[in-house]
């Protein structure tokens, strides 16, 4: 399972985190965000981490023009899209990118018919990525979905489970539901972008008592 920690901000924690076990790790790349960080920023810290981790741009409602920029600049493996990017955005910048740039698409999810938005996206994005609905937030806001909309949930694509996870409560989301992957921000904080290495350390924790328990 692929195991993201998003709001990556300080090049040490970020090393550390992947030390710990995180397969993935994102980078903020939305100016409003408390969690943003610049492309040299991105930079300055993916310059220390290992080869073989997924480290992914997120973006909001930009252009294509510049999520190419940031990809091109950074070096990064994919771009996670956290805005309204309609299906036919996706195709294009589907077709503007190499294969090997992995295109998540995000979804906040208000109601069980939210899910059937996600139809529309099948062919042109690679990941779903399901995150609680917030009417200001775009992401990062320690609010949970309804899991239990989740349950009979089962697209094509690999997706991703977001939205309030903590190390108290993730085995209780992987109990109900079966993700291909889950993204953690707010729920292993000190502050925006200050990540807190023992909650980190306890996620995995968790998730290896899971696993052995399997």
């Amino acid at each position: 399972m692929r195991i993201k920690i998003c709001g990556i901000t300080q090049p040490q924690q970020g090393l550390n985190i992947a030390k710990l076990g995180a397969t993935a790790l994102g980078f903020i790349c939305v100016p409003q965000s408390p969690r943003y960080v610049t492309p040299q920023k991105i930079r300055e810290i993916t310059s220390i981490l290992p080869n073989n981790l997924d480290a992914i741009a997120v973006v909001a409602d930009t252009t294509i023009e510049n999520i190419i920029e940031i990809l091109n600049y950074t070096s990064l493996t994919g771009v996670q899209l956290h805005g309204t990017e309609s299906p036919d955005f996706c195709d294009q910048l589907r077709g503007l990118l190499p294969d090997r740039i992995e295109i998540i698409k995000a979804f906040r999810i208000k109601t069980i018919e939210s899910l059937e938005e996600l139809d529309s996206y099948q062919n042109v994005v690679d990941t779903f990525l399901l995150d609680a609905y917030h009417p200001q937030m775009l992401g990062g806001t320690g609010k949970t979905l309804n899991w239990q909309d989740l349950q009979q949930f089962k697209p094509a694509k690999p997706w991703m489970l977001a939205g309030g996870l903590t190390p108290d409560n993730v085995l209780e989301a992987l109990s109900r539901l079966q993700p291909d992957g889950i993204d953690l921000s707010s729920g292993v904080e000190r502050s925006p972008g200050n990540k807190d290495l023992d909650k980190v350390a306890l996620l995995f924790n968790q998730l290896a008592s899971l696993k052995s328990s399997r």
